[in-house]
């Protein structure tokens, strides 16, 4: 084992960086040099993305975005020369978004930075005013429905108003000490921590709020999720569908909130066209290019095609989308042939549960046993600098073997960890983990994905980084190419698990979960 890790961290380890265009290759593999050449001198990255991102947009699960997204996917495929097809793998609640307005009328005029949650009413061609109230600081399920009548007619706040929407490296920055810093960060939590035990003593968590505001007649639901980032709130779905549910942003649900709670008057006007589509079907893209010695062995290339709807759905997951697009084009062009079959699966339904990944593994048993390789990438824009082996003994060997034949100008950033632990969730890849396959994650250098991009308001085109994009597709066709041409097949023997430090119990391997191939409300 030390002289394998010696050998892996060798093929990986962080040198000084070379121009680009100046890197040599450690072998004089031709398919290597042509992929190489395909993907630096003629990409489709930026102009993949940009239909995807700019022309397309989001793609919600259930929502003609979506749906238009797959039906460009697949005759994007079919213009290279590659077969494809979009296979059906459930139902969901078809939604449309359209127009959202929200202005404050009173005590001044002011139009707000507002978005209609996922899946949220609209106001049925019209628009609708009303005061803004602040739920209040009840101290008893029963004191909170007392309160309900007063909500008919009215827009309700639910979330905490944020004191300051500077971030906290600007605090760090410019706060006249250390201590000033801290007692606004205490005093913060403390304000959090009462908002929580507000929200608690009316005997309803934040879903079922919602819906019982509704119930009694309030006009909408004002919340902000901010993301702790400049202008950046995280858009996820409503939690009723009875009346409109608004993110609104950081700063301009402030203003509301404060006008509100010091007996200002705050009076909303909204308009929010959105329509209810019904059950319509949801798919996976699968494309293909046969196996011409091993057809029954297979490269999977992996990556989510939906996304949530609050910008474009562009580092998450378009990035991840156009990398293994891009590879499958690459690879037509210069290893038609390959030995063993490479698919490629853009998933429908991951931001609800892996399920678009989970139902092709489910509906497709022989594709998880043949499995060589599975390579997945969803984490943002950066180049990919860590490659867990999933907790598999023999991946590392592999790897080292394919990562010795890379350009140094994409390995030199990447890690490789072995044996590592096989994930449980966060993405595609685990679908496969679960059975024991070898299924692995091209994970990707930050660019402050969690704060800034991850499910938000500012997830668009003009945060992908073309070049970082262009290197992940480029490693991806390479390992793709290795792990078909590879004489060996991708051993499944398993690590032995380690203690949990938290509870002390060796830990288990993932288990497999069953899809939801619907929106019914499920026990899991």
């Amino acid at each position: 084992m030390r002289r394998l890790l010696a050998f892996v961290l060798g093929a990986s380890v962080v040198a000084t960086a070379s121009p680009a265009g100046a890197q040599t290759f450690p072998t004089d593999n031709p398919v290597l040099q042509r992929i190489w050449r395909e993907g630096m001198d003629n990409s489709h990255v930026y102009r993949l993305a940009q239909v995807l991102t700019d022309s397309i947009g989001p793609r919600l699960v259930g929502s003609p975005g979506q749906m238009a997204a797959h039906d460009w996917a697949v005759a994007t495929y079919k213009s290279w020369g590659i077969e494809a097809r979009n296979e059906q793998y459930g139902t969901w609640r078809g939604w449309r978004r359209g127009v959202t307005h929200l202005d404050l009328i009173e005590p001044r005029v002011r139009t707000l930075e507002a978005m209609m949650l996922a899946w949220s009413a609209g106001t049925n061609g019209r628009s609708v005013e009303g005061p803004a109230v602040v739920l209040p600081d009840v101290k008893s399920p029963a004191e909170f429905e007392a309160w309900l009548p007063n909500v008919r007619g009215k827009f309700v706040l639910i979330s905490f108003a944020q004191p300051t929407c500077r971030t906290d490296d600007n605090w760090a920055q410019f706060a006249p000490s250390q201590e000033a810093f801290d007692r606004m960060r205490e005093a913060r939590q403390a304000a959090q921590r009462a908002w929580a035990q507000r929200i608690q003593n009316t005997g309803l968590n934040q879903s079922q709020l919602a819906d019982r505001l509704a119930r009694a007649g309030a006009l909408g639901i004002i919340t902000s999720r901010w993301s702790n980032g400049w202008g950046v709130n995280k858009i996820f779905g409503a939690s009723t569908d009875r009346i409109p549910t608004l993110d609104v942003s950081c700063e301009d649900y402030g203003l509301v909130f404060r006008l509100a709670e010091n007996g200002q008057g705050p009076v909303l006007r909204l308009y929010a066209d959105a329509e209810f589509l019904g059950e319509v079907p949801t798919f996976n893209t699968v494309a293909v290019l046969p196996g011409t010695e091993k057809p029954d062995e297979y490269i999977l290339l992996s990556a989510h095609f939906d996304s949530w709807d609050g910008a474009s759905g562009a580092t998450d997951n378009a990035t991840g989308t156009v990398t293994m697009m891009e590879a499958m084009r690459i690879l037509k062009k210069v290893y038609p042939n390959p030995k063993r079959t490479i698919l490629v699966g853009h998933w429908g339904g991951e931001e609800q549960g892996l399920n678009g990944s989970r139902a092709f593994a489910e509906d497709h048993p022989e594709i998880v046993e043949g499995l060589q390789a599975l390579f997945n990438q969803d984490n943002g824009t950066g180049r990919v600098v860590n490659i867990s082996m999933q907790g598999l003994t023999g991946a590392g060997e592999h790897f080292g073997r394919w990562f010795a034949q890379l350009p140094e100008e994409i390995t030199r950033h990447i890690t490789l960890r072995v044996p590592g632990l096989p994930g449980g969730g966060g993405s595609d890849y685990a679908s496969f983990v679960c059975y024991g396959a070898p299924a692995f994650n091209l994970s990707s250098l930050s660019w402050d994905y969690g704060t800034y991009t991850w499910h938000t308001n500012r997830d668009t085109f003009d945060k992908i980084v073309i070049e970082e994009v262009q290197n992940n597709a480029i490693l991806t066709a390479m390992l793709a190419y290795l792990a078909s041409e590879d004489p060996e097949r991708m051993p499944r023997d398993r690590r032995i698990m380690p203690t949990n430090p938290r509870t002390g119990e060796q830990m288990e391997w993932p288990q497999c979960r069953a899809p939801r191939r619907n929106d019914a409300p499920t026990t899991e």
